[in-house]
């Protein structure tokens, strides 16, 4: 086994050690360590934000990378779109979980138009519908479409946009 200085404490460690055993410095034998997955930004900025930043993983200090830009990817993001695992769109968000002006997600918590497995807005459609006009299996709104609300209201809203709703004339 061969043992290097930690290029943060300079205490002798392995060279293979995935953190130093004085001072926790992750991968402490490598001399130059830039963290877990990959960051990038587009050189174009929009009111000092990235146009497209796409960031995942840990940076070298262990901490999360977050996509910070107009346009935002990533495991963690917020931007005026979004694109993440987990993420704040201003403007719109796709992902996993989102929180946004309007969302397709699994989790999309917005307050206009929101498309998941649980979603909630003015508009939502989804497994769990939460919403003024709400269309999926649990429809839970002011005009609900699903089984345990059979609004006709809701069904006529919805099918000037789903025409598959429509019934054959």
């Amino acid at each position: 086994m061969t043992f290097v200085a930690c290029r943060e404490c300079q205490q002798e460690v392995s060279q293979i050690a995935r953190k130093c055993p004085h001072c926790r410095a992750p991968n402490p034998g490598r001399a130059d360590w830039q963290g877990t997955g990959r960051e990038w930004k587009s050189s174009t900025t929009i009111w000092g934000y990235p146009l497209v930043h796409i960031a995942y993983g840990r940076n070298p200090q262990g901490k999360l990378r977050v996509a910070k830009g107009v346009i935002a990817i990533g495991q963690f993001a917020i931007g005026l779109i979004a694109i993440a695992q987990f993420g704040v769109g201003f403007l719109f968000g796709f992902g996993q979980f989102m929180l946004a002006l309007s969302a397709f997600a699994q989790v999309a918590v917005t307050p206009t138009i929101g498309i998941g497995q649980l979603a909630t807005g003015y508009i939502a459609l989804g497994q769990i519908a939460l919403g003024y006009y709400a269309l999926g299996y649990y429809a839970l709104g002011i005009y609900g479409w699903g089984v345990n609300h059979r609004d006709i209201e809701a069904l006529t809203f919805f099918a000037h946009f789903l025409p598959f709703l429509r019934a054959p004339e």
